[in-house]
């Protein structure tokens, strides 16, 4: 594991990253250096391309030029090489629902290959830690949004992967599950390994990350550290504002009717 310096160590490398849709393009041409050993957010409003991003860069999406490197092993060249240093928590995550929380966590040990007993103590430890010990042996179906959340962060972390990337890993989070996940997060992050997760909730990003790249339209708008993306603004979420072009923006249709008891 590196220091957390992030100096001449890049977890991530991007280079002239396109992907298109049709007639829509989702991500522009972006070229993009994720610092290892960071607590990394990738934010951006809604439709900026970050979930198109990150499936690309953990091998999920083919794209339709550029390259992505992995902690220096190209991701479409070399993807076996990738996916066992990676842990990914991907938006709508589908789990095996006809399994236990305590039953998945074995599968997916299993799959990566790591011994059955080495498989069992991790488990038992990451049930234990993420508050889930008292629902090992219930199915996932019947698992809230929070637990699902929490059983996929689980399964992620459960190779202890180099880089884990989140595609907005609070999503319909209670706050008690959240700060749990936070505080794994945190643990993580301080043993020298790399989170990269996506979010359009600023306060959040600002409270958790060290690092953040700025997206919108299908471009990076702005990188580095967080002090330095926010620069003089007094919130990062003012400075993300100006960086997409919302900052002062005031609806133009007039919405005289809505409001006052009027139908």
């Amino acid at each position: 594991m590196n220091d957390g310096s992030g100096a001449g160590t890049a977890a991530v490398r991007v280079r002239g990253l396109w992907k298109r849709f049709g007639e829509q393009i989702a991500v522009a041409g972006i070229d993009l250096e994720l610092p290892a050993g960071r607590f990394i957010g990738l934010v951006g409003p809604n439709g900026a391309g970050k979930t198109t991003t990150l499936s690309m860069v953990t091998g999920l999406l083919r794209p339709d030029q550029g390259t992505v490197e992995v902690v220096g092993h190209d991701v479409w060249r070399d993807p076996v090489e990738v996916k066992a240093r990676i842990g990914v928590l991907p938006e709508g995550l589908r789990l095996f629902e006809r399994l236990s929380g305590r039953e998945l966590l074995a599968y997916t040990g299993r799959l990566r290959g790591l011994p059955g007993a080495e498989v069992d103590k991790r488990a038992t430890q990451l049930l234990d830690v993420l508050d889930l010990a008292g629902a090992q042996h219930k199915l996932v179906v019947d698992y809230s949004t929070g637990m699902r959340k929490k059983i996929g962060l689980a399964a992620a972390l459960l190779h202890n992967p180099e880089v884990l990337f989140l595609d907005e890993p609070f999503e319909g989070v209670d706050p008690v599950s959240a700060q749990t996940i936070r505080g794994v997060l945190e643990r993580y992050t301080a043993s020298g390994a790399t989170v990269v997760f996506s979010s359009h909730v600023m306060e959040l990003v600002e409270s958790l990350c060290d690092w953040v790249a700025v997206m919108a339209a299908g471009r990076i708008r702005a990188h580095g550290p967080i002090a330095e993306v926010r620069g003089s603004a007094p919130t990062l979420q003012q400075a993300f504002l100006e960086l997409v072009g919302a900052h002062g923006r005031t609806p133009g249709t007039n919405l005289d009717w809505l409001g006052g008891g009027t139908r």
